[in-house]
């Protein structure tokens, strides 16, 4: 790992260069990035000077201001370009009805109810925000089928929404952020933090048999409470962080699939694993308080030692991994098999449930490592060449994994 200091201009350009600096910020640039869409569309209804003009506006602001990422909003977009398409064509066919049946508006009335019933049911079937925006599309056309017989306001409504649409997907380009580097990141940052915790587990453990009973107290990482031993905040903020990214993961998952190709039962099997490991490193912390007190041989410590410390280093490599713009292998989880270490079931209850606890995480760890292997081709080819090949030039230049501490 490089540890040159980066310079103030590398500090401030990191999130306009940098896809993972971009995603520690992206809040921020979210911001950004909206506001300039929305000015363009202003500009652009300068230009054009459509009636209306205010739909430009208003889709921009539908499709970017709940969504960050590139794959989530090209897939609104599409569903709004479709649906409006599709709302222009049934109302065309609306009004070409009404004109062959005359003064009967009554008719127009009942073919409009029964083409918005049919459009309900399948947008409750299928179609989804698809089938909502051809209901609403169409409506906007033949509303005022008495008084305009072409629907010339709807027409140019529908028009502004495609042209809304289009900016919206043109600003993307503007600091992209994409869901497939967002979802690598995310479970990279969660795996680092989980190592992290991990590591004060074993280092407790260590320093537990050095110290007192009553100070024992003071130094136990617990989560829940336990008799006599104060919660730890610091280490219940820092698993609200951890399932804050668990959930901030899932809006990222049909988008991945979609850039990547990876199918969603195999993304879903990535997700459950990530939140095993989650909840097993949760159950050690809460186990560690109870060990202080009860003996280990100086065997089966010596063996727990070197157990944890594997673990924890292949959570940091399946992190690195992810960040990674080069084309890594996820190293072995670890040589160690519980089965060749009889001496371990001679151990008292208490220790033998936390050595079984990190035997989950074992097999867990593998199947995470197993699956994002297995799937590697498709998401590291979906996070884009061009992020691959500046970042791998980046890292040549300076020596190292990253120059900006991230």
């Amino acid at each position: 790992m490089s540890c040159v200091k980066p310079t103030f201009l590398q500090r401030f350009t990191a999130p306009v260069i940098e896809p993972y600096a971009r995603y520690q910020h992206a809040d921020v640039l979210h911001a950004i990035r909206l506001g300039v869409a929305v000015i363009l569309a202003l500009l652009v209804n300068k230009v054009t000077n459509f009636p209306h003009g205010e739909w430009t506006t208003i889709t921009v602001f539908i499709i970017l201001g709940l969504l960050q990422y590139q794959g989530a909003i090209y897939t609104k977009a599409k569903e709004r370009v479709l649906g409006t398409l599709l709302g222009i064509g049934a109302a065309v066919g609306i009004v070409w009805f009404s004109q062959g049946v005359g003064t009967w508006l009554w008719v127009d009335y009942v073919i409009i109810g029964l083409m918005s019933g049919i459009i309900g049911y399948l947008a409750i079937r299928n179609l989804g925000y698809t089938g909502l925006l051809t209901g609403i599309t169409m409506l906007m056309i033949v509303s005022d089928l008495g008084q305009s017989p072409i629907g010339q306001d709807g027409i140019y409504r529908a028009l502004n929404i495609l042209l809304g649409t289009g900016l919206a997907v043109a600003a993307t380009l503007i600091l992209p952020l994409k869901s497939t580097l967002m979802w690598r990141f995310l479970l990279a940052s969660n795996l680092d933090a989980c190592s992290n915790l991990y590591a004060r587990v074993g280092n407790h453990i260590d320093t537990a048999e050095e110290l007192i009973d009553g100070a024992v107290q003071y130094v136990n990482p617990t989560v829940f409470a336990v008799d006599g031993v104060p919660v730890n905040k610091a280490l219940v903020t820092e698993l609200q962080q951890i399932n804050k990214r668990l959930l901030a993961v899932r809006p990222h998952m049909a988008a991945t699939t979609s850039e990547s190709g990876i199918d969603k039962e195999t993304i879903e099997s990535i997700q459950r694993t990530h939140r095993n490991i989650i909840g097993t490193i949760d159950l050690l912390l809460t186990a560690a308080p109870r060990l202080a007190s009860i003996e280990i041989d100086e065997d089966n410590h010596i063996l727990l030692i070197h157990y944890q410390h594997e673990l924890t280093q292949v959570m940091q490599n399946m992190a690195a991994v992810l960040r990674s713009p080069s084309d890594e292998v996820f190293r072995p989880i670890t040589r160690i098999t519980l089965s060749e270490y009889p001496s371990v079931e001679n151990l008292g209850f208490e220790w033998q449930g936390y050595f079984w606890l990190t035997q989950t995480l074992q097999v867990q760890l593998q199947q995470l490592s197993d699956l994002l292997q297995e799937t590697k081709p498709q998401w590291f080819a979906a996070s884009g060449l061009r992020y691959q090949r500046r970042e791998q030039r980046r890292i040549e230049k300076h020596g190292g994994e990253t120059d900006l501490h991230l």
